[in-house]
């Protein structure tokens, strides 16, 4: 506990953080002898708002008697801020940053306070703030992203639109940053690197924030996942781990531990048998899932009329497997499948959050080539059927799989159900061993590892509590 002697009352909230922090060295001197405060009051600070510097008392408890304040939290045990930097451009990067605050959870309990946040959408304009819907449209007009995944690999290229995106939003980044204090930052956007580490540069907090960035992409990725600032950049696999390498970074800074998956993949022990019976699934039957990621995106609804003729025996008047369909949010699709007559037994879902007991059901899996379920269909030892791609980031993603003998790639919904339809009769072992070949490639304590990793970091930097989070403008007026 420290006191400081309160500045008058007509002071900015600004200067009494600046006059504080200047005099942090003498005071923490002194610290000893201060006594403490019976009663405490706010302090008003209107005159921080607007700096658009959103300063919560909670975060750092000023209190004030008598002509003096007190700063509770300096020098103090508390919980290490970890601010993860998202944006919702694929579900891939949401669903590893939760992955990550799930695990940091489970290990270290109250030790860190884990924030996910997507500063451009909160706390910048147009067009920033929209690039969810942007994304999305250009996905559905898929030379549109490739174009631009592309055109901006070069670095001269996205440095200079990077740039000038700072140029124009670097108070309100720099504003979303401060407010949360983070001892660590972790970023699973490619996005979201440049602009924050030259924020705390400008700031003199390099030697204070821990910045990890944590690739969300498989196999191959966009250049601005990699910059040389960085205390660790976690790999996903060695073809990535090669590429950071080319782009400047050192071997210190380079791990591969794998894609971070949510744990309930990597420590739930899941029986299929239990788990047909929790879902009202058959038995007897073998089960393939049929995935439209998050959007319900693709060929699902012709896949899964090619699988419902196909999977289904004529002669003998009898089904050979079952199928279950995870339509997302699209409600379209989900209605649609939903009033179709079946001949073999189906399954139609909406978005669903248990995707671990769905795929511990079944014997293999028809879904595009996004990392997140492709990871976690190798924990589960599912053969991949991948029946699509987005140009760019998920492109390498298919190789990943055939090559490694995990899983085969066809656009063709009848080929696919023609493909199902003998795994399931003719060559079983054809689907055993590519269900052992997916086993190997799975690293289901990826996100342990990193965030062990992590910890490590931020233990071996110890505390740090002479350099405090100086809110200037030297940033803001450089750009």
């Amino acid at each position: 506990m420290m006191k400081v002697q309160a500045p008058p009352r007509k002071a900015s909230f600004t200067e009494v953080l600046q006059r504080v922090y200047s005099n942090l060295g003498s005071v923490s001197s002194n610290s000893d002898s201060s006594s403490s405060s019976s009663s405490s009051e706010s302090y008003n600070c209107n005159n921080l708002q607007k700096l658009k510097y959103n300063i919560r008392e909670s975060d750092y408890d000023f209190e004030e008697e008598d002509g003096t304040m007190e700063l509770v939290q300096i020098g103090a045990e508390r919980a290490k801020n970890v601010l993860i930097l998202m944006s919702d451009t694929g579900g891939g990067h949401r669903a590893s940053a939760e992955a990550i605050r799930e695990a940091f959870k489970l290990e270290y309990g109250d030790e860190y306070r884990i924030i996910v946040k997507d500063v451009w959408k909160e706390y910048t304009g147009w067009p920033l703030n929209d690039m969810e819907r942007q994304y999305k449209f250009m996905v559905k007009h898929v030379q549109l992203w490739k174009v631009a995944f592309h055109s901006t690999s070069p670095r001269w290229i996205h440095s200079c639109y990077l740039a000038a995106i700072a140029a124009y939003y670097a108070k309100e980044v720099e504003a979303g940053l401060m407010e949360y204090k983070p001892d660590i930052i972790i970023s699973v956007h490619p996005m979201m690197q440049h602009i924050p580490l030259w924020v705390l540069k400008w700031q003199g907090l390099q030697k204070k924030v821990i910045f990890v960035t944590v690739i969300t992409d498989l196999n191959s990725c966009h250049p601005t996942w990699f910059h040389p600032g960085v205390n660790r950049c976690y790999c996903p696999s060695e073809e990535v781990a090669k590429r950071a390498a080319l782009d400047g970074l050192e071997d210190s800074q380079i791990r591969v531990f794998g894609l971070p998956i949510r744990p309930s993949f990597a420590r739930a022990v899941l029986s299929k048998d239990e788990l047909r019976e929790e879902l009202e699934l058959d038995p007897s039957l073998p089960a393939v899932l049929l995935m439209g990621g998050g959007e319900g995106m693709g060929p699902v609804k012709k896949t899964a009329l090619a699988l419902g003729e196909s999977l289904f025996d004529k002669e003998l008047g009898k089904p050979l497997g079952q199928l279950i369909i995870i339509c997302g949010r699209n409600k379209v699709l989900k209605s649609t499948l939903e009033s179709h007559e079946w001949t073999i037994p189906v399954k139609v879902r909406g978005f669903e959050t248990m995707m671990e007991k769905w795929m511990g059901a079944c014997d293999c899996i028809i879904t595009k080539a996004g990392p997140g379920t492709i990871a976690e269909a190798l924990i589960r030892g599912l053969p991949i059927i991948l029946n699509d791609y987005i140009p760019g980031q998920e492109k390498g993603n298919v190789p990943y799989v055939v090559d490694n003998g995990a899983g085969v790639f066809t656009r063709s919904p009848k080929e696919t159900a023609k493909i199902v339809t003998e795994w399931f009769c003719t060559k079983t072992d054809e689907l055993e061993r590519m269900s052992q070949n997916a086993l190997k490639l799975a690293q289901p304590e990826a996100v342990f590892d990193i965030i062990k990793d992590i910890h490590e970091l931020a233990q071996a930097r110890g505390p740090l509590v002479n350099i405090p989070y100086v809110l200037t403008a030297s940033f803001t007026s450089i750009i």
